[in-house]
């Protein structure tokens, strides 16, 4: 809704709450459209966070909406030596410490939970785990459907995906007679060409269409509706182009800084750990062309088409088109927080920066010359992401004998967090007898007028690998893709000292280097 709303916006909204037939939706129609095939769903890795504050209570939350497959049986592994019930009580004990909602129904749950130890490079364990999967699933519905999920660390996403293949698992049925997944989680390598070997790695026994990359980025609401809101609406579509547009701004920040982390994100740096999947996911949504209908493999494509079509980064002239820092001590939220070099696990002269922001642009008919703004940090002011889209100026002014040559450009933000909203700034007249512009700003929130339930990204994703949807997954060209746009980047700032040059102090709590000053586009954060 409009900020300044007038008597006649109320009287329409009225006559259309009167005279609107009820169309109430089902419960849960938008959920699911149909149950999903019997399953079990294998949790490599299963002692370990992801599982306990993550895929367990994702899973428990569908099991509550009766969104799971009828019958379902969860199966975690890990190196840890436990039976079923302790499994269980530890997952349960999890959802009690994260505050998991209602756990009266979590004596139904339960039984579907089973445990298995496995050590992940020993080729009897995985022999042993599929007997144990054999025991479970043997005259059930759900025999020969498997998803096996690796919440480990990526440097045993080879080994494991390997080990699973050689005992047999990942072969499917023919004829539909059951199916083999295999899902992973970001990061997909290091560089251009970890990813391709990792790829091989995986294609070795799995096929493309069994293999899902999550990036559950992409499975929040808003993300998903970028397309929609492009798409479904032939308002926007036809000024989402260089006519009309200046520039687009994509921003990712965090208050949090590396927290437990350090041994990875020294290795990765907010390059590798935020641009190569999250921003680089949320560029092809915000700029890919209209696929020609909404399937996975078409969307993929489109996505593709935008990766391929991103201009050589200008690696001589670095200074130009990226901004990188790492954030020294400052204060967040009243309280002192100190430097990354401080942070444990950190070396003293750590050259990993923690801030970017890039410069991109996309050759082709549509965004010739559209300048992207990508920016992602630790430490900064706020936890906020959101999709800026800078409308040009007014070509001509005719109000300038009163105004002036300038007159305050349309603005359309896409809020994914905190909020998750679309506001639309333009300009109006103040009453009155002179003219005098003021810009105000038209809200929409996605929860506005919704009371039905909602998915978080794990419920969301957990349920497409179910349903074999990979709408919301990474397909390999546009990993690779992505690698080899951003791989010479990395390579120009880790070698010969370069980052040493490159890398610009900010203070915890603000919005980044001073640096960003220098950039065209200074207000990237705009709020």
């Amino acid at each position: 809704m409009a900020n300044e709303k007038n008597e006649n916006s109320r009287d329409l909204n009225a006559f259309a709450e009167t005279s609107t037939p009820d169309l109430e939706i089902p419960y849960d129609a938008c959920i699911l459209e149909g149950p999903p095939d019997p399953c079990a769903l294998v949790i490599i890795g299963a002692s370990g966070d992801l599982t306990s504050r993550k895929l367990v209570p994702a899973l428990y939350n569908l099991f509550l909406r009766k969104t799971l497959p009828d019958p379902f049986l969860i199966l975690g592994c890990g190196r840890t030596e436990m039976s079923d019930q302790s499994f269980r009580d530890r997952m349960k004990d999890s959802l009690l410490e994260i505050g998991g909602g209602d756990l009266g129904q979590w004596d139904s749950f339960a039984p579907m939970l089973h445990y298995q130890k496995v050590q992940y490079d020993d080729l009897s364990s995985y022999d042993a785990l599929s007997q144990k999967l054999k025991e479970l699933t043997q005259g059930q519905e759900m025999e020969g459907n498997l998803i096996f999920y690796l919440a480990i660390p990526p440097s045993l996403y080879k080994t494991t995906a390997q080990m699973i293949g050689k005992v047999g698992l990942s072969r499917e049925g023919k004829d539909g007679g059951g199916w083999s997944r295999i899902v992973v989680e970001k990061p997909f390598g290091r560089d251009l060409n970890t990813a391709i070997e990792l790829n091989r790695a995986l294609q070795e026994f799995f096929e493309e269409r069994q293999i899902f990359r999550i990036d559950h980025y992409l499975a929040k609401e808003t993300v998903q509706n970028i397309l929609m809101f492009r798409f479904a609406n032939a308002i926007f579509e036809p000024l989402w182009n260089r006519r009309y547009i200046d520039y687009v701004n994509i921003t990712a920040s965090e208050t949090l800084g590396v927290e437990y982390r350090a041994g990875y994100y020294e290795q990765a740096g907010v390059i590798r750990d935020m641009f190569q999947n999250h921003m680089m996911q949320v560029l092809a949504l915000t700029a890919m062309e209209p696929p020609t209908l909404f399937e996975a493999d078409r969307v993929r494509e489109e996505k593709v088409k935008v990766y391929r079509s991103l201009r050589p980064f200008p690696v001589d002239a670095l200074q130009d088109h990226l901004i990188l820092g790492q954030y020294h001590p400052g204060t967040i939220d009243g309280r002192r927080v100190p430097a990354y070099r401080e942070e444990p696990g950190v070396s003293d002269d750590s050259l990993t920066p923690t801030f970017a922001m890039m410069k991109v642009f996309v050759d082709n008919w549509r965004w010739q010359g559209v300048p992207f703004y990508l920016a992602s940090g630790k430490r900064l002011a706020e936890k906020l992401t959101q999709i800026t889209i800078q409308f040009k100026q007014v070509p001509h002014s005719m109000f300038r004998q009163t105004l002036g040559d300038t007159i305050k450009a349309n603005r359309l933000v896409l809020g994914i967090y905190p909020e998750e909203k679309i506001t639309l700034t333009f300009q109006t007249k103040n009453p009155g007898a002179v003219v005098c512009l003021r810009s105000v700003t038209m809200d929409f929130n996605y929860q506005q007028s919704y009371t039905g339930p909602l998915l978080d990204a794990y419920e969301k994703v957990l349920l497409d690998c179910m349903m074999g949807d990979q709408m919301l997954f990474l397909r390999q060209d546009g990993v690779e893709l992505c690698w080899d746009f951003l791989t010479p980047i990395i390579e120009e700032c880790e070698t010969c000292g370069g980052m040493a040059d490159m890398l610009h102090p900010y203070e915890a709590g603000g919005w980044g280097p001073p640096a960003i000053e220098a950039f065209p586009n200074k207000y990237y954060m705009q709020k």
